[in-house]
């Protein structure tokens, strides 16, 4: 059996390494060239660093962050709202860490442990059965196909023909040196139509900041945009927020976009797992967290009798759920002062670490 992954990102080399634990080989298709060591941070909770621990990686993070808590304060004045324990209660409840580090950390701990299955440099441009077409025209045959490439799945619309949405929403995101503000939680503050994030990336020596904008349309994706463009979207914002957003100089600028349905995750001898199946909006900080899960599952179910399909129906209501989770979050995050954030507020401030063990919590383990 030739098995053939479009897409060398997160989702695409933990399948790669979790197929060749059980000894089925794979060959993975990367459209980069070579893998950058810069980049942004993410965060990955208990359910996506079980994951890697149970692909054999789990030392490997020993380096990563380990926030302590995660804070929501108010936009105006930085007021507390609210704070989750995470650190040793995270590792205690649920075995395993919630971790900080740079999306290319962890896509380099990734391929070097499956690097002799990747193709670098080797987009698939286009399909035809269960192969792929190279951009040198080289044909690549496959008896099952996997796309892991991303949002703009090459694959995916041999599945199904669904459009992208714009979410209305823009990601700025920017890496500025932790000695600018001191904290080892991750703290949200959440104001009317947007919000900005920061936590410590780069074991504490960085911290990563993502600011989220409402828009009509779209922009373009880009590298190098000023923090003149959304500083005067922060008016009368903490001074706190203000100063990273001054401090980070310019930022990588990212349009969110989602799926208006799911679509099917695997038809015949071709799945789709990670953005390539159900794109996560980043409000719940699970993009990557569900795409090693998507990972997990599907090199189980290859392995075994339930093949494609029973990876696809065990998955849906999971990752429907969480990208339900994360739409809500779109607006929770954003509200106006009024009743309505009153009450979002309250909420906050009696959320406990148990609210979350239905995320976090890794199937079959009860969380203690």
């Amino acid at each position: 059996m030739r098995i053939v992954v479009a897409g060398g990102g997160i989702g695409g080399l933990a399948l790669a390494i979790g197929l060749g634990r059980r000894g089925i080989p794979c060959v993975v298709l990367e459209r980069d060239r070579v893998l950058g060591s810069s980049g942004g941070g993410l965060q990955l909770s208990p359910n996506a660093t079980a994951v890697l621990r149970r692909l054999g990686l789990g030392a490997a993070l020993g380096g990563a962050f380990r926030p302590a808590g995660r804070q929501f304060r108010r936009w105006r004045d930085g007021g507390l709202l609210g704070r989750v324990p995470l650190g040793r209660a995270a590792l205690s409840r649920y075995g395993d860490p919630y971790v900080t580090l740079r999306r290319s950390t962890l896509r380099r701990l990734l391929y070097d442990a499956v690097a002799s299955s990747v193709r670098l440099g080797r987009a698939a441009t286009a399909v035809a059965g269960t192969g792929v077409t190279l951009p040198d025209g080289t044909f690549e045959p496959a008896d099952v196909l996997i796309g892991a490439d991303g949002l703009n799945s090459t694959v995916r619309p041999g599945l199904i023909a669904d459009p992208l949405r714009f979410s209305g929403h823009v990601a700025y995101r920017a890496v500025v040196p932790a000695s600018l503000f001191s904290t080892v939680d991750v703290i949200v503050w959440l104001g009317p139509g947007r919000h900005c994030v920061c936590y410590p990336i780069d074991q504490g020596r960085n911290l990563n900041v993502v600011a989220t904008l409402p828009a009509a349309v779209p922009p373009r994706p880009a590298r190098g945009v000023r923090a003149d463009e959304l500083l005067p979207a922060y008016a009368g914002w903490d001074p706190t927020v203000l100063g990273l957003l001054s401090a980070a100089g310019s930022f990588d600028r990212h349009p969110l976009f989602e799926r208006p349905a799911p679509g099917p995750r695997a038809r015949g001898k071709i799945a789709l797992l990670g953005d390539a199946a159900r794109p996560m909006l980043p409000f719940l900080a699970q993009g990557a967290c569900q795409a090693l899960e998507d990972a997990e599952s599907l090199a189980a179910h290859i392995a075994g009798s339930g093949g494609l399909a029973a990876y696809a129906a065990e998955r849906h209501e999971r990752a429907e759920q969480v990208a339900a989770a994360s739409r809500a979050g779109a607006h929770d995050n954003h509200l106006a002062d009024g009743a309505e954030q009153r009450r979002r507020d309250r909420h906050l401030a009696g959320l406990t670490l148990t609210d979350m063990d239905w995320i976090y919590a890794s199937p079959g383990r009860v969380p203690v």
